[in-house]
Order: structure tokens, then sequence, then C-alpha cells
């Protein structure tokens, strides 16, 4: 059996940091069982899906690597979906309801005040044929309900082990709506059914669903049922939940505004909440070999985003200068050296950081003098071009004995001259990069 998993989002939001963890772990899971992964979209909804969402949603993926080996919309299936309904209605499995909403909120809230639990009562299964034909006439249109049978929903969870779901805490779920649109726990069924799902990995929030889903699968499909596993929900550090309302925490305001490298999201969300430690990588598939979903704990996972800003840093520490330089010449300063990026990318919390040691490096640089005479020491003995790493620890040993001066009290005025800062990548690594003639300016107190 090849390993053939999805990701279904709704396109009537932006990806944001919790749901796009159920992404990553269906393509994790894919590729260390050479397996395949769909997106497909959830949007059946029109009245909410958009276009400009289903683009940022693939924009999004696309960023963090979690390319799909096949893409369906669900849109597309409303015929397929109706085909289904028509043999659920011939099997009698699904049956027409009349109640409105407020009708309903009336029952539950009934149900509720005598210590019931709100499950529908299934009154529209006394309706006889000739009443549902007469509300129909009168112009009414009906939803559809999935009569689920009665008995206990067993199934074993990849996570949370043997689970098992007593049916009769369960409404009855409406799969059509009266407008005729097709709901996302009918139509997943029917896709992973005829797209040929073998495991189904989300959030914990759909446990009812599945309990549901199972009994749906069976009425529809002669094929094994997928392997399901439901991973703990995310909150942030304050404890909320994670959700499309959190703009901050979207993909794209982690990509835009952020500045925060793509791996250190998939990185950080791969071992929150399991027994490894986050360590920075540079692809999935080097974090494939390590995903496992039995070291998934069921305890819900507090994400930090401070967390991710240093991972996001850790990653830039080490990624290779042929990894990063079409990034480089995006940032529009110039022609960005491997020298350079070896010198400064240890001491970068984001790329944009390229810009403040770029600045540094090619001036012009305002340099913070103290001691004029030092200076003018430390100038007549800077040696001659050309220059290299070497020429650093040269130098300054000469300063050294020329002014008696060490450590500290010899290193800090030259890089305060020299930078400009009083902190900043090692000083035998950028003093090549700004130059003899800009050194000895700035050395002198000139802004160059």
């Amino acid at each position: 059996m090849t390993v053939f998993v999805r990701f279904a989002p709704s396109p009537t939001g932006s990806l944001h940091i919790g749901n796009i963890r159920a992404a990553l772990f269906n393509v994790l899971f894919a590729r260390q069982h050479g397996g395949r992964f769909l997106l497909r979209m959830d949007d059946t909804d029109q009245e909410r899906s958009t276009p400009a969402f289903e683009q940022g949603i693939k924009d999004d993926m696309t960023w963090l690597g979690l390319t799909w080996d096949a893409y369906a919309k669900q849109s597309e299936r409303t015929r397929r979906y109706q085909e289904v309904l028509e043999t659920l209605k011939a099997s009698g499995r699904v049956y027409p309801c009349f109640e409105t909403a407020d009708e309903l909120g009336l029952k539950r809230k009934t149900q509720l005040g005598r210590g019931l639990p709100p499950v529908y009562d299934r009154a529209a299964l006394k309706l006889a044929p000739d009443d549902v034909a007469a509300l129909i006439a009168q112009g009414k249109k009906p939803h559809w309900r999935f009569k689920l049978n009665t008995g206990d929903v067993v199934w074993d969870d990849l996570i949370q082990g043997h689970k098992i779901f007593p049916a009769s805490s369960l409404s009855d779920p409406v799969i059509v709506r009266e407008d005729g649109v097709p709901l996302y726990t009918f139509c997943s069924v029917v896709d992973d059914a005829d797209m040929g799902i073998t495991h189904i990995i989300r959030g914990e929030d759909h446990v009812t669903n599945t309990s549901v889903q199972i009994q749906l699968w069976q009425a529809v499909s002669d094929k094994p049922a997928p392997q399901w596993a439901h991973y703990p929900l995310m909150v942030n550090i304050t404890g909320e939940a994670m959700s499309k309302r959190l703009g901050t925490m979207s993909i794209a305001s982690l990509r835009e505004e952020l500045h925060l490298e793509a791996m250190a999201i998939n990185a950080l969300l791969a071992k929150l909440g399991t027994s490894d430690s986050a360590v920075p990588c540079l692809s999935l598939d080097e974090l494939a070999t390590t995903f496992d979903l039995s070291k998934i704990s069921r305890s819900t996972v507090k994400f930090d985003l401070e967390e991710l800003k240093h991972m996001s840093a850790k990653i830039l520490h080490i990624t290779p200068f042929a990894s990063i330089a079409a990034r480089l010449d995006a940032l529009g300063l110039g022609h960005v050296t491997e020298d350079f990026w070896m010198a400064v990318r240890a001491n970068l919390m984001t790329i944009e950081d390229v810009r403040l040691w770029w600045h540094v490096a090619h001036g012009p640089v305002t340099p913070a003098i103290d001691d004029k005479a030092f200076m003018d020491e430390a100038a007549a003995l800077l040696p001659p071009s050309p220059w290299d790493e070497a020429t650093w620890g040269a130098w300054t040993a000469s300063v050294k004995d020329k002014t008696g001066r060490k450590g500290k009290e010899l290193f800090m005025p030259l890089r305060r001259a020299l930078t400009g800062m009083d902190h900043g990548p090692e000083l035998k690594t950028l003093l090549p990069l700004i130059g003899r003639e800009r050194a000895q300016n700035r050395l002198s107190g000139a802004i160059a």
C-alpha cells in the first residue's frame, strides 16, 4: 500500500501557525514512507471562499516547501456528491429535515434545561412521505441528515491509541444544507474514499468528526477505511487557541513582516509536543527522517513566537551561501559575496539584518571615538593592503606592543571607531570587508 495523505484547508482565510501544522505533519509522514501528498481545497462554501485565499494558501505552502503531488477542489466535484447523496437516499441512510435554525436552537436549549445531551431527536423521521411532499409543495427546502447506527464507534488512533466513541452521544449530522450545498463531513469522506486516502492526520478537535465519518465511510465505500491520527491542539504562550483571527500568526505575516525563515517554522512545529528537542535543520527530507507520530504527546502544545524567532536565527547561522545568494541579491544592496555572508551570518536574527552589516562594511559610518591620540597611533600602524583574516590579529598585536593596551581596553575602542557599534561580527572577518581606506578614515574620525 502506498501512503497517500491530504491537507484540506478552506480558502476562507489565511493559513496560520496552527493549521499549517496539519499540512506539515502530513507532508513529513508522506516523505518518511515514500508516499504522496494531496492538497485539496474545501471550497464548497462559495460565499466565503475566494480565489485570493486559495492562492494565498498555495503561496504559503510553496514558501514552506510543503509541495503537493496532487491537487483537487471540492467545488469541482458537486456532481459526485449528488450521486452519493442519491445512493444514500435509496438505501435509507439519509432523511430530509425541515426544522429552522431557531427551532433547532430551541430544542437544544430545552434538552440542556432538562439535563439531557443536546442530540437531535430525529423528529423528521416521523414524517410520512406525504408529509414530506406537502412541505416541499409549500416551498420548504429540506436539509439532509445522515442516520447514524447505534452502538460504539471504535478505531485505533496512531497517536491517541484505542478510541471508543458512543454513537448515542452524537446527533445525526447534516450532510447537505437546504440550499443544496454539501458539507465538510460528507464531502471529505466521499473525496477520501474516491481518491484513495490511506491516512488522515489532523487535530484532536476532529475526533467527533471521525466517529461520524467512519460510519459515513462504511455507507459510501467498500474500501478499507483510512488510519487516523489526532494530535493535540496548539495554543499560544498565553493559552489562547490559534485561529484565523490571529492575523499576527498568519504564515504570510511571519514571512513578510517578521522575515522569519521557512525551515524554522517547519523545524519547530515538527518537534513541539514531542519527546525530541527542536534543532535547526535545512531541509524537509532531513526533518522527515526523525518525524514520528508515536512521539507526539497527548498534552496541549504551547507555541512561543520568541522561540520561533530564535530558531529562525539559528537556521540563518548554518545556511550556506549557495542556498541564500539569490535572496541576498534581492535585498538590492549590490553584489553580496560569500566572504561577506560568512562574516555576518552568525550575527543575524533575520535576513533583513544583512542591511545593517552591509552598511557597516561599506559605509558611511560615523565612528565612535573616545581617545583620539590612541586612534592616531592605531591608524599609523595599519598594515598595507591586501588584507585577509590574519590582518586583524597582526595589526592589534602591533597596537598592543606600541600602546600597552590589551583585552577590552584594546579591542573595544577599535571596534567602536571602525563600526560605530560596540558589538558585531568578528573583526578578523569584517576588517577586510571594510578595507584599508575606509578603516584609515574612520580611525581619524571621518564619516566613511
